[in-house]
Formats: C-alpha cells, structure tokens, sequence
C-alpha cells in the first residue's frame, strides 16, 4: 500500500509541477507523513524533491535566468538553512499536547502542529480564487526569497511561494519552469545539507526501496510533463488535492498521523 500511494502521488505531483512551478513537495509530504514521522517525512521528501528537480533541471537547463536565480534564488538557500534547522530543533523538542482516544494513547508534537497549519493554508487557499492569483513585484524578490526558502527548509513547502514571486519576473513559460527549477535545487542542496543529521542518525528506519521507487514515479512524471502537459490544467484534481491536504492536515494537528 506504501508503495502504490507514494508512487502514485509522486508521478501525478511530477507532472502537475512542471506546468504549475510547484506541487511535487506539497503534495508528496502527506503522503510520506502516512507512514513515517513527519520529520522523516520532511527529510524523504527533499531527497525525491531534489533528486526530481536535478533531472528537470537538466531537462531545461538553457532557459534558467541566472539573474533571477542569484536575487531570488541565494536568499532562498539561506531561509532554507534556517527553516531546516527549526525543524531538527522541534523534532527533539517533546510533545505539545497527551490525550487518548478511544484507548489509543495520542501526542502532538509541535512540527506536526506547525506543518499541518501551512498544509491547512494550502488547502484553503486552493478553493479561493483570489489567493491564487496573489503574486509579488521583483523588488520583493529578495526577502520573498528567504521566506520561500524558509518554508521550504521547514516543512518542504516552498513551491507555491515560489511560483508567487516568480511569476511577475518577466520570465516566458520556458524561463518560469527553468529559473523555478533551479531556486528550488538551490533550496533543497541547502535543506538536505541541515536534514543530513536527521538522515544519518536515522538512515536504518527509511525504506529505501520505497524511496527509489518514489523517485523513479516523480521522474517518469516529469519526462510527462515535459512532454505533454506543458499548458494544461488540472482543476479537478487540484480541488481533490485540496480536500486530501485539508484532511491530513487536521490530522497532523490532532495527532492521528
């Protein structure tokens, strides 16, 4: 089941990022935290982010705005830094909130708490309109970059900041997928660089089959992608997602995940 779920979720998410600028992270954290601690989750999650965003990257590397990249793209490796250290810092924190269910003995720890919020927010901003055509003006690209980077580092969630600050830089849609592409390698190198603590102290409980295959599902996703899909829409099952995050995200908060 582990297997089917993730490799599903990362192959859709794949395709769904490269005409969207963001999802593959948003989408496939759910799906790890179903099955691993949410810091396991967080750390399992960059490794296919990454692995996934060095072959788009290669895909479409002519068309990177190195400008861009180094106004928007240096401050998102350093808020990615201290986003992921944040995270390492929560996960060694005790429990916020005990309480039992229906025998069952519950803790919420505080990074489930902090990333089931920024889940919720997603999935809310997924049914208003008008959020989604929130975007920022370049001379935000600086401190826009932090904060993306900063998401990012804490809870894999920088993709739809990204795309925010990204998409009034007078980029084409090749340039938008490629300079997106190459902020979001610059976040995850620095990211993985915090989250290797967490990977080495806890490398025997990972599943490695899984995560090849996982990586092996989001590259296939985004040689579709790159293929085929680079104008379409998926309002249907964007909406769905929506609904899925909405509901994993209480559960984060509550502690059933």
């Amino acid at each position: 089941m582990s297997f089917l779920i993730i490799c599903t979720v990362a192959g859709l998410a794949a395709v769904m990022t490269f005409f969207s600028g963001f999802g593959l992270g948003t989408l496939l954290l759910p799906a790890f935290a179903l099955f691993f601690t949410i810091e396991k989750a967080v750390a399992l999650t960059a490794i296919v982010h990454f692995l996934n965003g060095i072959f788009k990257l290669v895909l479409v590397r002519q068309h990177v705005n190195y400008a861009i990249v180094l106004r928007f793209g240096l401050p998102a490796a350093l808020g990615a830094l201290a986003g992921a250290w944040l995270l390492l810092r929560m996960a060694e924190s005790g429990a916020l909130i005990h309480y039992s269910l229906f025998g069952r003995s519950i803790e919420v720890a505080p990074a489930k708490v902090i990333i089931g919020i920024l889940l919720l927010v997603f999935a809310c901003a997924e049914f208003l309109p008008a959020f989604r055509k929130i975007t920022f003006a370049p001379r935000h690209q600086i401190p826009g970059g932090l904060l993306c980077g900063f998401f990012g580092g804490l809870a894999g969630l920088q993709g739809a900041l990204r795309s925010a600050f990204l998409v009034k830089a007078g980029l084409d849609k090749a340039g938008y997928v490629a300079t997106g592409a190459a902020v979001a390698f610059l976040i995850d190198l620095s990211r993985l660089s915090i989250y290797a603590q967490l990977i080495v102290t806890h490398h025997a409980e990972f599943d490695y089959a899984l995560l090849a295959a996982a990586v092996c599902a989001a590259l296939a996703g985004s040689v579709l992608g790159n293929r085929y899909l680079h104008k379409a829409t998926l309002p249907g099952i964007q909406k769905l997602v929506a609904v899925l995050l909405f509901v994993i995200a209480l559960s984060l908060i509550t502690g059933l995940l």
